[in-house]
């Protein structure tokens, strides 16, 4: 309706619905261009009046009438200080324009002034244009202004709600202007935004580029998956928000969804802790059995419902969840509903595709209720019933599902016959336990009355030539069926006789001596079809005519009658098969140059079959995350497919195989992708780990250095771990409970096992370390506890304990300023070690995404040492406190946290150890300046808290120079075992300069430890002890 204050574009509405005809309605629409473009020529209109035209010539465009005017008023509209006379501008414009229109140059600037702009509609506005007109060089200008105003801290949550679906357009269209390797954590950090609208864009900002693979950082990644988990377990377990976003007693069903899609589009976080919380929020809902009478509330119970479905299906098919999944879907396919039938039979497609045993069993049950989906009256519930049952096949229903699936083809819909056919061949040749059922499976399928076998592609007929040829006793029962279609079949498809005449010419002559299936009986049953069939069908039948000249020099003359009038034929390819035929038949060796021309086919090279690639070429327009219901080889049933007839023309029957080229066209020789997954084994289960070990342990293991060959002093042996460390106490943790003894510990064991991984991931970027928290790590390299990171808004803050090879951490976190940080995370990346493996980090909390001002919050880590390390991992914490913050730090987890130190141990014992390990390569030693005391002392306190920081036990009165220290330690390691470590240190006050040996059974521990020792001791790295 046209605004109250344009009287005039009132009055040309009603004249343009008072015009009867058309020639009525053009005449005004002329007048009415003619009088605008008059009034644009004077140029000196007023906003108003520009507006006023502007829209007329809106509602004559809408009407579908070419309009060539008014581009350049709406050009200059745009920038006027009245909404309504900006808005007419921008729909005009977006009306109007095209992504490649010259006018776009022109109003670049003014969409750049309006994003800029503080006023709400003003932002609006531009980001509407900027998402409808789109255009490169819009998109290459405005990208930075759109992710500046999303990201800003002064937007309204209504301007950052368009800014984000304004840049998933603009990634779309042109995924280049979009440095997602730049914005991505900025991006990501929006899902905290305590706006449930804004969270919603921003879930669909970064499901759009994770799914078309713009966004490949693994630890960015990981970041995704921990918040989307994290935001909805608060939105699904905790139940946060405000009540303005409850949707019918649900809380943002929309959100919920979006993070579900989210979580399933990510590459699967393998952190206890949070599968954990995901097991807890798809438990919650997957239980939430209610239904009520509201359509609404009972819509958005169901949409969260599959979306959790599909996701634990996602996650591990054969976990519990799944299995009460299964149960809630026998439900939804005998709903009375169409849309619910839909989903649960598209779900259970899904599931039946990647189920396990158990829970392909329970869909099993329900199969006579999929049959009647065949019959339903939506054709997508038909379509949705035939997915199912080929997903749900296997060697115990296969026969069943097949002869029902051949019922129905003649009156199924012709849009599902090609898919049917497919199908049942596919079915057919995988799950058939005998030959003879699958040769009647097919002809039957080709014969199929009501125009059905007019769907059957040559790919069918060329694999049943494939697997008979490749299978000596099913060559003379396939012939026997092909004779007997072609005598009871009056109007046998035309399938039917190329497949005959092809196994006729080559296995005719195994039936030729019994009664009713002489030669002159097959040629006539064959050539008794040869009126009605195509010329590329009789093409075949003349090659079959010519391997009988060969075979049955009985029936010669019939064949060369048939020879002699298809050399007149019109059609060039008949007649030269036939001058051939006559040429080869009238040569002076006719009989030897048959012999050799006509040979037997040999056997099929392995190959795989042509029917599942024609499959996926039909449907590869469906989404990646409904491909899995055309996968029917993915779950536990699979193995026991496996063991059917297999058809896929593995050889000839006595086992050996020919590598003879396949007769068939290129097209379809093409071998299609594999289809079948492999059901990814369960994770072995973790053993226990050993406690701490007492000195006393310890010193047996150092003394006695067990695994150390005496006879070859270069080969790097660990010390192999006593059997009187397999159970000790406990102790008392210095942060306030007990140690715990193994990762494995911290969440209990989850019903998600281990699900598919996911695809490959490039490798990581090296990461840049904030600078500045080096004085910071070196402080704590020899500290249990102290700062890691200060600045003005946070201070960062750590306690450690270490027990043999465990290790726990406490990181503080305070809020230093009077505005709660946002968005913060918290995570841990091994990406920069050389071994990641070498350390088991386990976090058993996810930490709190906002702190309060002047709060603190605490994160604990546990970390077991599995073998030798040198860079410690990295602390990557982001927030948001105004802008976004990142800091890289590295945890102080150094090789030497894990040493145990000796106590005591005999001089005698020290010096005979200290021979017994030799020298290089296990001996590292070093040379260095130190720095002295005074400029006259050498400073043996600091040293001796240098070497104790480091976990070596001092021992007193070993060197008779009290200056030099000795101290000895043992390295624990879960998986290398245990290493013996020998420290000497001596300084020289007058040379200022200090030797330092270290000596252990394993050479790398000891170049390890001679950097971590060799830094600080060193003139100009001399760290602040307290």
């Amino acid at each position: 309706m046209a605004p109250p204050d344009m009287r005039g574009l009132t009055q040309y509405i009603a004249d343009i619905r008072a015009c009867r005809v058309r020639e009525l309605e053009e005449k005004r629409i002329n007048k009415e261009m003619a009088h605008i473009r008059a009034q644009f020529k004077r140029g000196d209109l007023d906003g108003y009046q520009k507006k006023k035209y502007l829209a007329k010539i809106l509602f004559t465009y809408i009407l579908g009438y070419p309009v060539d005017l008014g581009h350049v008023e709406a050009v200059n509209l745009i920038s006027s200080p009245k909404y309504s006379e900006k808005q007419i501008g921008y729909l005009a414009l977006t009306l109007l324009l095209h992504e490649n229109s010259p006018l776009l140059n022109l109003i670049v600037n003014s969409i750049r002034k309006d994003l800029l702009d503080h006023s709400v509609p003003s932002n609006c506005l531009a980001l509407h244009a900027i998402a409808n007109i789109g255009g490169k060089e819009i998109a290459e200008s405005l990208t930075p202004d759109v992710y500046s105003l999303l990201i800003s801290p002064t937007s309204e949550d209504f301007v950052k709600k368009k800014a984000a679906l304004t840049l998933l357009r603009l990634y779309r269209k042109y995924p280049t202007v979009v440095p997602v390797s730049e914005w991505g954590l900025r991006i990501v950090s929006i899902l905290d935004d305590s706006s449930l609208s804004v969270c919603l864009c921003a879930a669909n900002l970064v499901l759009g580029l994770c799914s078309s693979g713009g966004m490949t950082d693994g630890e960015l990644l990981k970041i995704v998956f921990q918040k989307a988990v994290e935001r909805l377990n608060a939105l699904v377990v905790r139940g946060e928000g405000r009540e303005d976003y409850v949707y019918y007693k649900v809380l943002d069903p929309w959100l919920q969804v979006a993070l579900l899609r989210l979580i399933r589009t990510v590459p699967v976080l393998q952190d206890p802790t949070i599968r954990l919380t995901l097991h807890n929020v798809l438990q919650t809902i997957l239980t939430s059995t209610a239904t009520p009478r509201n359509v609404q509330h009972n819509n958005a119970l169901n949409a969260i419902l599959f979306e959790a479905i599909n996701l634990a299906i996602h996650l591990d098919p054969s976990s519990p969840l799944v299995t009460t999944a299964t149960q809630l879907l026998s439900k939804f396919v005998v709903s009375k509903e169409t849309n619910i039938r839909y989903l649960g039979l598209d779900t259970m497609a899904h599931l039946a595709a990647r189920a396990g045993r158990e829970s392909l069993e329970v869909v099993k049950r329900h199969m006579d209720t999929v049959f009647l989906a065949l019959r339903d009256r939506d054709v997508s519930v038909r379509r949705r019933g035939l997915d199912l049952l080929y997903s749900m096949c296997d060697l115990s229903n296969s026969r069943v599902i097949v002869s029902e699936l051949l019922r129905y083809l003649p009156s199924a819909d012709i849009s599902l016959r090609e898919e049917m056919v497919l199908k049942i061949a596919i079915l057919a040749e995988k799950f058939a336990t005998e030959y003879n059922w699958y040769v009647d499976t097919i002809l039957k399928l080709m014969n199929s009355s009501g125009g059905a076998g007019d769907y059957v592609g040559d790919e069918v007929w060329y694999r049943v030539v494939q697997i008979v040829v490749n299978t000596e006793e099913l060559q003379e029962y396939s012939v026997k069926r092909c004779m007997e279609e072609l005598r009871t079949q009056s109007d046998c498809h035309e399938n039917v006789v190329k497949i005959s005449a092809y196994l006729l010419g080559e296995y005719g002559h195994l039936i030729a001596n019994e009664k009713g299936f002489a030669p002159i009986e097959q040629f006539q049953a064959l050539h008794s079809k040869s009126n009605l069939c195509s010329n590329a069908t009789k093409g075949i039948l003349l090659t079959t005519y010519l391997k009988w000249l060969n075979l049955f020099p009985e029936i010669s003359e019939q064949l060369l009658a048939v020879f002699r009038r298809y050399s007149e034929s019109l059609d060039a390819e008949l007649q030269q098969r036939a001058c051939e035929a006559l040429a080869i038949a009238g040569h002076a060796q006719a009989e030897s140059l048959l012999a050799a021309l006509c040979d037997e086919m040999p056997p099929f090279a392995e190959r795989e079959s042509a029917i599942l690639h024609r499959l996926l070429k039909k449907h590869g327009d469906i989404a990646p995350s409904d491909k899995s219901r055309w996968i029917t080889d993915s779950g536990a049933a699979a193995g026991e497919r496996k063991r059917g007839l297999s058809l896929a023309v593995n050889g000839s029957a006595n086992g050996t195989t020919s590598q003879a080229p396949v007769p068939v066209p290129q097209s379809h020789a093409t071998a299609p992708p594999q289809l079948e997954q492999q059901q990814q084994p369960s994770p072995p289960p973790v053993p226990p780990h050993p406690n701490r070990a007492t000195t006393s342990d310890i010193m047996n293991d150092l003394m006695t250095l067990e695994g150390l060959s005496m006879s070859d002093s270069a080969a790097p042996m660990g010390i192999t771990p006593s059997a009187s460390n397999a159970a000790l106490e406990p102790e008392k943790s210095l942060l306030g409970d007990d140690i715990v003894t193994s990762p494995s510990t911290v969440a209990p064991s989850l019903p998600i096992l281990t699900p598919a991984p996911p695809p490959p991931v490039p490798a990581a970027p090296s990461i840049m370390l904030t600078h500045g928290a080096d004085k910071w790590l070196t402080r704590l390299q020899y500290s249990s506890e102290g700062i890691l990171w200060e600045d003005g808004q946070i201070q960062i803050g750590m306690k450690t304990e270490f027990h043999g090879h465990m290790g726990r951490l406490a990181i503080y976190f305070g809020n230093k300023i009077d505005r709660s940080l946002e968005s913060f995370t918290s995570t841990i990346d091994k990406s920069q070690m050389e071994d990641p493996e070498a350390l088991e980090i386990t976090i058993p909390k996810i930490v709190a995404n906002t702190i309060g001002p002047i709060t603190q919050i605490q994160q604990l880590v546990h970390v077991e040492c599995k073998d030798i390390f040198k860079k410690p991992p990295i602390l990557k914490v982001s927030y948001l406190a105004g802008s976004l913050q990142v800091l890289n730090l590295q945890l102080p987890l150094f090789l030497s946290k894990f040493i145990e130190p000796v106590a005591k141990l005999p001089a005698a014992d020290f010096f005979e150890r200290w021979k017994q390990i030799g020298g290089p390569p296990r001996e590292s030693q070093s040379i260095f300046p130190i720095k002295l005391k005074g400029d006259t002392e050498i400073d043996v306190e600091r040293n001796k808290k240098i070497v104790s920081g480091l976990r070596m036990g001092l021992l007193d009165g070993i060197d008779p120079n009290p200056i030099n220290i000795v101290a000895a330690g043992v390295l624990h390691m879960s998986t290398n075992g245990k290493v013996g470590c020998l420290v000497r240190y001596e300084p020289n006050k007058d040379a200022k300069l200090a030797r330092l040996t270290i000596r252990t059974t394993n050479e790398n521990v000891s170049q390890q430890l001679m950097e971590l020792f060799k830094g600080p001791m060193t003139a100009t790295q001399i760290p602040k002890l307290s």
